[in-house]
Parts: structure tokens; C-alpha cells; sequence
């Protein structure tokens, strides 16, 4: 039987990403153990009972003690916290890691606490649902999906490896950026069409009753996406837009410039730039499709032919 890639696993946060990872832990065989650290009894009874963890605490310290490998999954303005509170419990070559959708403030959090001969391999798995919480993992979350690494300069090749082995076995494409150009690209792909979802749905929420009620009633598939999107955790992407807060507001921004042009072309019956646009745009989701990136529609939520 092979043996373990980590002895130890410690998960400090055990939602969606934290349990569908230890899901493919389990499956393969690669943590000894694993012990779950929350604030909550019902989502540490929850790991206990659908098996992804043997042991619980509600003690960081605790959960990293003796750990081989610490895995960070809570909200990106807790990382400061944990990271203080586990740095005496780590062990001389433990690994620390994070599922984190920005990256620079992550390292800024989190190195610094780290004591000498502990390495912090920052990750971020492009994957995920808007459900929360030890039941919503699954353990192919991960096939065919993007996992960014993102280690600071200096940071040990043999920890980045190992991180990078973990992910694989999960399924994942595994690529390298850095902190900063990561939270740029991911400004633009996940956090402002997540600001954008929040708004529109917002923006339905404020209708009058009767339009609201019908608005719902009526959903199409571009308003149920949106409200998909919007469903997710309100705490976790209120700290994505606040710690990356730079690269939201510049891709903020260009998209206020690009909607005043819009605008202005919808208002002057200018059809020849909407049809550009959407022409271009139209090569983009292509690109997506092509590079594998996408969700097979369900039949209803095919767009309408062209007759």
C-alpha cells in the first residue's frame, strides 16, 4: 500500500473546499489523519459523521499541532489570526497552505507569524459551488480545475512540489503566479462578475412587489445565473473585495468606462458598436469552452437559436 503524502492533515475551516479536498484524502489514501478545527459543534459533528475527519477541535493550536500540513480555508481576514495562534504548535518542516481567492494580502497575513523552517505554499483552487459547509463537498470538485500556486520568492521547491502533488491527485491543473499578477487576473474573472451578480440581484430586490414577483416567476437563464452566483458566503466575499480591494476598484473602473459607452450607443441608436461588441465578446466564451473551462448548459438554459 502506498504510503501517506502527509501523516497529519490539519484543516483549519472545513467547508466546501476544505471537505472536498479531505474527500479526496480519504479516497486516495493520502493523510494518516485528519483532524478538523471550527468554530461551530454542528459543522464539527458534521465532519465526524460523514467521516472526513478524525478528530475536532475548535482550538487552531490544537488542530496544528503535530500536523505535517495545515490547510487554511476560512475567510481571507481570519489568515492573520490563525496564523499567530498555530505558529507555536508548528513542527520544523510542517507545511502551511490556504484555499484563498487573493493572494498578496494572504502572504502578508500569514508569513510573518510563521516561525524559521515552516513553509507557507499559498494555493487557490479555481473551483467551487454557492453552497457552504462540510455536506457541500464532493470529491471530484476538483477534476479538470485550475490550482494556482502562488509562493513567495524564496519559499522551499519541495513543500511548492508536495502542495502542488496534493492537488493533482485531486484532479487539478496546477499552474504559477505571482501573488500580485493572481490577484489582477482574478479581479476580472471571479471577483467583479461576483460584484456584479450582487448588484443585480440587489437591484431586483428593490423592485416594486408585482415587477419582483414576476421578475422570479419569469427567470431567465442569464437572472438564475446571476442569482447562482449571489447565493454565495457573504462573509468570505466581503473579505475578497476588501483585501483585494486595488485590483477591484481599477477592473471597477474600466468596466464604469465601457457601460457609459454602452450607454451612450443604446441611447443613439449606434447598432454597429453593440454588434461589435458582442461579436467580440461571443470569441471570448469560445475561448472558455475551448480551454475547457465550462459547464455543459442544461437544455433550458441554451441560448435561442439563431433563426
Amino acid at each position: 500500500m502506498t504510503a501517506p503524502l502527509f501523516d497529519r492533515v490539519a484543516f483549519i475551516g472545513i467547508g466546501l473546499i476544505g471537505s472536498s479536498i479531505a474527500r479526496v484524502m480519504r479516497r486516495d489514501g493520502l493523510a494518516g489523519s485528519i483532524i478538523a478545527c471550527a468554530r461551530s459543534d454542528e459543522t464539527l459533528n458534521t465532519a465526524l459523521e460523514l467521516g472526513i475527519a478524525d478528530e475536532v477541535t475548535k482550538d487552531p493550536a490544537v488542530a496544528a499541532t503535530g500536523a505535517d500540513l495545515v490547510m487554511i480555508c476560512t475567510p481571507v481576514s481570519t489568515y492573520g489570526a490563525i496564523a499567530a495562534a498555530i505558529s507555536p504548535s508548528l513542527k520544523p518542516g510542517a507545511i502551511v497552505t490556504d484555499v484563498g481567492s487573493v493572494k498578496a494580502s494572504a502572504i502578508k497575513a500569514v508569513l510573518p507569524h510563521l516561525p524559521e523552517g515552516v513553509h507557507f505554499v499559498p494555493g487557490h483552487p479555481i473551483a467551487g459551488t454557492e453552497n457552504s459547509g462540510p455536506e457541500s463537498g464532493f470529491d471530484t470538485l476538483f477534476e479538470g480545475r485550475w490550482f494556482l500556486i502562488t509562493p513567495p520568492p524564496g519559499t522551499d521547491q519541495g513543500a511548492i512540489d508536495k502542495v502542488a502533488e496534493l492537488w493533482t491527485r485531486a484532479g487539478s491543473n496546477i499552474d504559477y503566479l505571482e501573488p500580485e499578477h493572481h490577484d489582477q487576473v482574478l479581479a476580472i474573472t471571479s471577483h467583479l462578475p461576483h460584484l456584479i451578480a450582487y448588484t443585480i440581484v440587489g437591484t431586483a430586490t428593490d423592485l416594486e412587489d408585482h415587477i419582483k414577483s414576476e421578475v422570479v416567476k419569469y427567470s431567465a437563464s442569464g437572472f438564475r445565473d446571476f442569482t447562482r452566483i449571489a447565493a454565495s458566503d457573504p462573509v468570505m466575499w466581503r473579505d475578497i473585495f476588501l483585501e483585494n480591494r486595488d485590483a477591484v476598484l481599477e477592473m471597477l473602473g474600466r468596466l464604469s468606462e465601457d457601460l457609459a459607452g454602452l450607454q451612450r450607443a443604446i441611447r443613439v441608436g449606434d447598432g454597429d458598436t453593440l454588434e461589435a461588441l458582442f461579436r467580440r465578446t461571443r470569441e471570448i466564451r469560445r475561448g472558455v469552452v475551448d480551454a475547457g473551462q465550462h459547464i455543459p448548459p442544461s437544455p433550458e438554459d441554451e441560448p435561442p437559436s439563431s433563426t
